[in-house]
């Protein structure tokens, strides 16, 4: 008869340590689980999101030293409109080209959504390329 009973004495300090560590170890635990969960979730599409803050963007042209505004109105998605405001006459006059060529440029901008591969008429290279300037800048403050 050898069966012998076996007394084990906890001391207060060990028992307290014991459970501090596994507390923490179900803390770690429930955090890691959440942050691995967490990265599952499914992010709205960039297109609901929309590329554009919507609003009307303004930036200045100046063509020989006479200075217009160009504005850009636009929605979450889309560029709704772009128009050449406080011009005066006599710009008009010497550059008859401006109204034509912002037109076109406004058709291709409204299609494609940004000035990425516009074309525009040798005739009118210049004046088209700065209001592609002024398009981009004002597109540019419009982006989120």
């Amino acid at each position: 008869m050898s069966s012998s009973t076996k007394i084990v004495v906890l001391k207060l300090k060990e028992l307290v340590i014991a459970c501090v560590l596994a507390v923490l170890a179900v803390i770690l635990l429930v955090l890691f689980i959440i942050h691995i969960t967490s990265g599952t979730r499914k992010m709205p599409d960039e297109a609901s999101l929309g590329t554009f803050s919507p609003g009307v963007y303004t930036t200045s042209v100046t063509l020989s030293g006479n200075t217009m505004e160009l504005a850009v109105t636009v929605d979450s998605n889309t560029v709704k409109s772009i128009r050449l405001v406080n011009t005066a006459e006599t710009v008009e006059t010497m550059y008859p080209l401006i109204s034509s060529s912002l037109e076109a440029l406004e058709k291709q901008v409204r299609e494609k959504g940004s000035t990425d591969g516009i074309t525009y008429s040798a005739d009118a290279k210049y004046t088209s390329l700065v209001l592609i300037n002024a398009i981009d800048t004002a597109l540019d403050k419009a982006k989120k």
